[in-house]
């Protein structure tokens, strides 16, 4: 074939492809679109979850308070040793600046200081349902030790910081598992329902390159994943003033890469799975631990130190430290870096496998 004509029909093969992918990619959302259900599970039910989570929660009392004590001065020694001791109380021994930081962030429920002279202050957030508890506890744990007389005087401090509330702290669960949500069901439902209907069948037998196929769910997920995050984020924040501390783009490179990992999750369950029973069964099993594990509705340290190794190597239990330390404290690449990793050995690891797996009849 002369030298123009071939480079004419590569590129119209080239054309041919790039057009193909772009087709492929433009069923994926008509596929989306068409289903007013997976609309409403993606977008509208995150918000729903969060306004009445927020509503609530707003004065659910803590079981186990913890609260900090700023330590370094015999006064502040003396404080912590007595607070110790007092039930309903976790009490962290740390200087000023680690102690403004976790009242800031929601870690602390109180911080105590003590002066020279043995008086005691508190600084809580007084809307915090935590730290009217903590306020309370303390003080009674306080005038107990001191013979129920009252005679350690105190002084309030009412902080109110955006950071500290329950529904700051659930909004980046939320997040996180919508993001696992949309990778695990978004592929897994479409790839066990083509290959039900045979569709699989019907184009691997065409010139597509199979590798389109599956970075149509890829470029499909980028575009609804943008969408998740405006819709999300922006409802929380205009609702409840949910704050996002760090670089967005930081956040962004955190919510992109959980939805390739969860995407490769989802390629991984629905790999060799022929029925959408048995594809469900397989998603359930694979999310309900992380629902209950990862800290999405309560903090992931709740559960016994033996188990936190396993807890914290879960992807969405690193998905939502990531963007919890992103949104409510500001924290830079360096801290979320770990957590970064884990989602990347997680990506490597079920698209690597599930490319090995995968089954197109």
């Amino acid at each position: 074939m002369p030298e123009p004509m071939m480079h004419e029909a590569t590129s119209t093969n080239r054309s041919w492809r790039d057009s193909a992918l772009a087709q492929l990619t433009l069923v994926r959302f008509r596929e989306f679109l068409r289903e007013p259900e997976a609309v409403f599970w993606t977008f509208a039910f995150p918000i729903i979850l969060a306004i009445g989570l927020g509503v609530a929660f707003r004065n659910k009392p803590a079981d186990v308070v913890v609260i900090g004590v700023v330590t370094g001065t015999p006064s502040g020694d003396s404080l912590a040793a007595r607070l110790t001791k007092a039930p309903g109380l976790r009490v962290q021994n740390m200087d000023d600046s680690s102690a403004a930081r976790g009242l800031r962030t929601g870690e602390l429920a109180l911080v105590a200081t003590a002066n020279a002279t043995g008086a005691v202050e508190y600084h809580f957030d007084d809307t915090r349902p935590e730290g009217r508890s903590a306020r309370a506890l303390t003080d009674d744990a306080l005038q107990r030790a001191a013979g129920r007389s009252d005679p350690v005087r105190v002084s309030e401090r009412k902080v109110q910081e955006k950071g500290s509330r329950y529904i700051d702290f659930v909004v980046p669960g939320l997040l996180g598992m919508n993001i696992m949500g949309g990778g695990i069901w978004g592929l897994g439902f479409a790839i066990v329902e083509a290959r039900r209907r045979n569709l699989l069948k019907r184009l691997v037998s065409t010139p597509m390159p199979r590798a389109h196929y599956l970075m149509s769910f890829l470029f499909s997920r980028f575009f609804f994943l943008i969408v998740e995050i405006i819709v999300v984020l922006g409802s929380t924040a205009l609702l409840f003033g949910v704050p996002v501390r760090g670089s967005i783009l930081q956040l962004f490179v955190v919510c992109l890469m959980a939805a390739l990992a969860f995407g490769g999750i989802g390629l991984l369950i629905a790999s060799r799975a022929k029925t959408i029973e048995g594809v469900s069964g397989l998603m359930n099993l694979t999310m309900m631990p992380m629902w209950v594990l990862s800290g999405v509705f309560f903090s992931s340290s709740n559960f016994p130190k033996v188990a936190q190794p396993f807890i914290q190597a879960l992807p969405l239990t690193a998905t939502i430290n990531a963007l919890r330390a992103t949104m409510l404290q500001g924290a830079g690449w360096s801290v979320v870096a770990p957590s970064i990793a884990i989602i990347a050995a997680w990506l490597v690891f079920s698209f690597t496998l599930a490319l090995k797996l995968f089954r197109w009849r």
